[in-house]
Order: structure tokens, then sequence, then C-alpha cells
């Protein structure tokens, strides 16, 4: 990969977790003659969240500086807290606040871990290296481009859409093009301490804090009906429409069900719900999305693309078109899929592929 390891400096993503850990030694096992250090980022947010519950930060490091020391990387500590408030934390409540449906952790790759760690070290550093499940390939033409990983279930390029061009020339996921049980035969291979620990879940910044609880310490509660949509009946009462998301199940209280958001009325505070009959029949195929992030230039378009709505393994084949100017200067794509799905709401992404390719991502209008 490079003609001299030994002027190369990598910096090292290291969350503690089994992925960074494993991706630290495969890293150092190729490249041994590179100058590596390896950078735990410090983002809990300790004043505003403290009295909801706690974040295992401190339990993260040890398990950080435990692979560090099998490697003899440095580990250095960069507190990126006030920056994590400032572009991902409150871009959360804005979104929130405007009966959106957020996506930290789209914005946190893009703005914390290959953006403000980068303006704060990347002029020390020719590569940063992270645990995530992706491909990067330079093309001939000097382009890079992010593939989806050959593990579907963990692949992570739905939280890397928003990289520029920039971003992803300077990366490097040493575990992209492994399955999962890969990693893990080998974290138990090298004994790695993170060779059994859990995969984390939710929001990165939210530790063991739930995502209810931090959506109530910000917007509070407000008491609202929720509504049949055929009816209009009422069927019981919400605690505010920002707890909840277009096509979400869980959580909802009602018996009689399965029930599903089909609407939120942020201004009436009213949730409307149907059965799954009904919520497939209002299912869309069709919406808008604006400002899309084009990682290694946009695509002819009209096109065929394939998407995804939401991080997970299901692709979704659809045609994608350019839609007229407007006013305000941004620009607008129209999608239309081959089938409905039932969960588009304003604020999520979708995350549009070439076959295995990420192109990029765009955030859902309407």
């Amino acid at each position: 990969m490079y003609g001299d390891d030994a002027a190369v400096k990598i910096g090292v993503l290291l969350s503690g977790g089994v992925d960074s850990s494993t991706a630290l030694v495969s890293l150092k096992e190729k490249h041994p003659e590179a100058e590596i250090t390896a950078y735990y980022l410090k983002i809990w947010l300790e004043d505003e969240l403290a009295s909801l519950g706690s974040c295992p930060w401190e339990e993260d490091l040890e398990y950080a500086r435990g692979a560090c020391d099998m490697t003899g990387v440095p580990l250095k500590v960069i507190s990126l807290q006030r920056e994590y408030w400032d572009q991902v934390v409150s871009y959360t409540v804005s979104e929130l606040k405007n009966g959106r449906t957020p996506s930290p952790d789209i914005f946190c790759n893009r703005r914390i871990k290959f953006g403000a760690f980068l303006d704060r070290v990347g002029e020390t550093l020719d590569k940063v290296a992270s645990g995530h499940y992706a491909v990067i390939s330079e093309e001939e033409n000097g382009l890079f481009r992010i593939h989806r990983s050959p593990d579907p279930v963990k692949d992570q390029t739905y939280f890397l859409s928003h990289l520029t061009q920039e971003q992803a020339a300077i990366a490097m996921f040493p575990i992209g093009g492994m399955m999962k049980e890969e990693v893990r035969k080998l974290a138990e291979k090298w004994d790695l301490p993170a060779k059994s620990r859990k995969d984390s879940q939710g929001i990165c910044f939210l530790g063991k804090i739930k995502y209810t609880d931090f959506v109530r310490h910000y917007m509070g509660e407000k008491e609202g009906d929720i509504l049949e949509a055929d009816t209009g009946r009422k069927l019981g009462t919400h605690r505010g429409t920002w707890f909840y998301t277009i096509g979400q199940r869980s959580g909802l209280g009602l018996s009689g069900g399965p029930w599903y958001v089909v609407d939120r009325n942020k201004d009436e505070n009213i949730v409307t719900v149907a059965a799954s009959l009904e919520a497939s029949a209002v299912a869309r195929s069709r919406f808008t999305v604006v400002d899309p992030n084009w990682i290694s230039g946009p695509p002819e378009l009209p096109s065929r693309i394939s998407l995804k709505l939401r991080h997970g393994p299901k692709l979704i084949e659809a045609s994608i078109s350019s839609l007229p100017g407007s006013e305000d200067g941004k620009e607008r794509l129209e999608i239309e899929m081959d089938e409905s799905d039932r969960g588009v709401a304003p604020g999520q992404f979708a995350v549009l592929y070439d076959g295995d390719v990420c192109l990029g991502g765009a955030m859902v209008e309407c």
C-alpha cells in the first residue's frame, strides 16, 4: 500500500471495543514500520447528561489502553466534548424540535471522527484508521470510493455516507473487508482485552443512557392524543410527538395491535397510527431528498440505484432524478422506490448505492 511504511504516520481511532482493537492489531501487523498512534475521543457530555445516567468511557479507555499496551502503540486522549455538542448534539435537538427524525451517527463520522479530530491533529497524520465495516478503494483517476462491507449485517456505509472525498482519501478501515465472526476469531487469537466485549448499541454519545431519556431531558413531555388513521377515534395518549418516528411500532402502549405510527403533527401534538394492513396501504414509494452529499461526485441523472433508508442489510432498488431548482438554492432529488416502505420520515437519510459503491446520501425532505 505504501512504498515506505517507516514514513507513514497513521492515527487509529480506538474506542475500546473489539472492532477498533482488532483494527489496531491488524494494522500493526500489516504495517510494522509505520508510525502508529492510537486516539481515544472523549465525547461524553458530563455537564449536560450526568444527571441521566452513566457513560462507560472510563471502562472503554481501560480496554483501549490494554490493546495499546499489547502492541506498544502510544495512546492519546482527545477531548472533543464541546465540538460534539456544537456539531452533533445540537443538530439532534434541533431536528427533534422541528418534528424531524435525526441521524446523529451520520454527522458524528463526518463532523467529529473525520472532522474535528482531523482539525485538531490531522496535519501530523497521513491516514486515519477506524474499526468501521466498509472498504476503501482508490480508482485510476485518483478518486477514493467507499464500498459496502461483505458482512451485510455489520456494514456501516450508511453512517459513512456523508464523508467528503478528502475524508475518504485519508480513511483506512483495516477490518472493513472481514465478517464479524472473523474479527471475533482474530480477537481471540490475539487474546485482546476486548475479545469478549459486547458490541455497543445505540447512539455513541449516550453511553448507557436510553435515547428516550435523552429526548425527555431536552424536549420534556407534553400529553397528546393517539388517533386511528382510518376512523379518527382516540386510542390512547402519548408523551410528546418527538418520542416517535414514522413507521415506529414499539413503545406505543396500545392494545389490539400491532400498530404503526403513520403521521406526527407537532403543532397539534397528535400521533396518528394504523394497523398493519392500513399502515402498509399508506406506505410510500416516492419522496424528495435535499442537499445530497456525493462522496466521489454525482452520478448521471436520471439513474437507477439502490438505497438504504436505515442502517441494516436491506437494500431497495429505485430510480433517482433531479428536481427543478428552487428559490432557496438547494439541490433536490426525487426518489421512486420499486417497493413501498412505511418508515419514510422527514429528517432521516436515504443512502444511495451503485452496486456495492456508496455514492453518498441525502436527507428526506418530504
